[in-house]
């Protein structure tokens, strides 16, 4: 389960990053808004998913309020999914 848990959290990461740093521009600025569709249902696909996995992750490994709080303040911040990954999932899963 932490190793679908961790590859979500990279394919969020880079869904978001697609999202507004690529698609985004696109619709608003050469008005091409196709992209944008099919990259926004994948992240919010993803971005559910994420969230889930975080509340199911969490309570099976006894994770602390405060861990599963910043997994989920990680979804809504650029980057973020890919530094709780390598702090805090890597450590976990060669632990």
């Amino acid at each position: 389960m932490l190793k679908l848990f961790r590859a979500t959290a990279i394919l969020e990461g880079i869904s978001y990053l697609a999202l507004f740093g690529v698609t985004m521009p696109l619709k608003y600025w050469a008005e091409i808004p196709e992209p944008n569709k099919y990259v926004g249902y994948a992240h919010g696909v993803l971005f559910i998913a994420f969230i889930a996995l975080t509340l199911i992750v969490g309570f099976t490994h006894k994770w602390s309020f405060k861990k599963v709080f910043i997994f989920g303040i990680a979804s809504l911040l650029p980057f973020a999914t890919f530094y709780v990954e390598e702090k805090y999932l890597r450590s976990e899963d060669n632990a």
